[in-house]
């Protein structure tokens, strides 16, 4: 029987899964604190995880951490309110395989459930060259997996991509989280010389240091403890083709140092091991962090910086995509009516203009979701109801007001968000600046340039 553990410290909601999982066929077992459900996931080895974000001894991307060290490699579902969205899209940034909004909907629960179980884990340390055929089949299903978009942004963003995928230049990839980074990767790979090698991606976001070095160059037996036999690294076993590391901003000076090296001399040296390799690969790295400033703070080497950084591609946020949105919208509607059997043909008015004024923090991952989750609940019409969307979503949309603005007007209501997200920053950090910057992940000059922009009162 499938084990799940619920890591959850609502007990009734605790009760309400174990019978709703337990009738599907599902061994549940349960902890209400962070510290217990990683002990308690060393011992029974789950298969999934639902993971509260909100538990009394730690946060859901502690705990995520933690978790990387199970032996089971279990899949993670975030359990969240909608008002911590962008939480969970940087959970998943960090290995969670998908997240829920509560109250959970059982349906939804039921098929995301499923497609954990189903799914196979893409960060498995010990993955070998026979995936070759699976990543090509990735690659070559690209087109039917993502739809390009008619926009301007959409044209200069492939226009790019199809000027720099022939040669074999770093390519450095920015956006936000869920705006489709590794799809931007994948395309410059197929497109590319290199095409017939792996694809391999590396999400280094979700790596500690000594992790990382293992998983990048490899190590040998008796490296360090645990280390019980040889293992190539992810150069290695991208040999011929190309190597993405996903939010490279997060890597330690250390193992800067050591990927500095690789790209400038071609060669790894794996950990414990005095043996240098030559390696053949294709770097491509992506963050959603700015690196310019962490280059200013000392954070990431300016030397590697600009090796990674020998062709940048800016991916835009779904907000700056206005005459791609319902393009997206419809591909998602298909592609969820195919899913999920339904015959759903369109949205009423009330959820156009929900859809329309909402800012979509979680970008192209967020609208999927979303319209997954209400072609599910469609059951009877073949028309989306705003009854099918998230409550705190419609509350959210409609709490958006930009002064002196359309309603429609994309760019004004990011700002908006942004603007409010500074003043609920700066309440938390009880006006302390200095603290408000590190939280927002901006520097201080930054900060007091937005607050005399948004002539916010602080």
């Amino acid at each position: 029987m499938k084990k799940i553990l619920v890591i959850e410290d609502d007990l009734t909601f605790v009760k309400t899964l174990e019978a709703y999982l337990g009738k599907l066929g599902y061994e549940v077992y349960a902890a209400s604190r962070a510290i217990e459900g990683v002990a308690k996931a060393k011992e029974i080895k789950p298969r999934l995880i639902l993971l509260d974000y909100r538990l009394p001894d730690a946060t859901g991307l502690e705990v995520l951490v933690d978790l990387k060290q199970v032996e089971s490699n279990p899949q993670v579902i975030l359990m969240t309110g909608f008002s911590d969205i962008r939480t969970a899209v940087k959970a998943m940034k960090l290995g969670a395989f998908d997240y829920i909004t509560k109250p959970v909907n059982p349906d939804e629960l039921k098929l995301l459930v499923e497609k954990a179980m189903k799914a196979t884990s893409t960060n498995d340390a010990t993955a070998k060259s026979s995936d070759t055929k699976s990543a090509t089949k990735k690659i070559a299903n690209l087109d039917r997996d993502f739809v390009r978009g008619k926009s301007i942004q959409s044209d200069t963003l492939h226009q790019h991509i199809d000027l720099v995928a022939p040669t074999d230049m770093s390519v450095l990839i920015l956006g936000e989280s869920g705006t489709g980074k590794e799809y931007v990767a994948r395309r410059i790979h197929s497109q590319s010389k290199r095409s017939k090698g792996r694809f391999v991606a590396v999400d280094c976001g979700a790596l500690s240091e000594e992790l990382a070095i293992s998983e990048l160059f490899g190590h040998v037996k008796g490296a360090f403890t645990g280390a019980h036999a040889n293992k190539e690294g992810q150069f290695v076993a991208a040999e011929g083709g190309t190597l993405f590391l996903d939010e490279v901003g997060n890597l330690s000076y250390e193992v800067q140092v050591k990927l500095l090296r690789a790209l400038q001399e071609r060669i790894i040296q794996p950990l414990g091991s005095n043996t240098d390799i030559p390696v053949d690969v294709r770097i491509v790295t992506a963050t959603n962090e700015n690196l310019l400033n962490q280059v200013r703070d000392g954070n990431f080497r300016e030397d590697l910086y600009h090796r990674i950084n020998e062709f940048k591609i800016q991916v835009p946020a779904l907000i700056e995509r206005k005459d791609d949105f319902w393009t997206f919208t419809e591909f998602f509607r298909k592609h969820a009516n195919a899913d999920l059997n339904r015959e759903v043909e369109g949205f009423d008015e009330d959820v156009t203009a929900i859809f329309n004024s909402y800012t979509w923090p979680g970008n192209l991952r967020e609208l999927r979701n979303v319209i997954r989750r209400a072609i599910l609940l469609t059951h009877d019409s073949t028309i989306v109801s705003s009854n099918s969307l998230p409550p705190e979503m419609k509350e959210t949309a409609g709490s958006y007001t930009v002064h002196g603005s359309s309603p429609y007007d994309l760019k004004a209501q990011k700002q908006n968000s942004e603007r409010e997200m500074i003043i609920k920053t700066l309440e938390e950090a009880r006006y302390n600046k200095s603290k408000a910057a590190r939280l927002l992940n901006i520097d201080r000059k930054t900060l007091y340039l937005k607050i005399s922009k948004y002539d916010i009162d602080a």
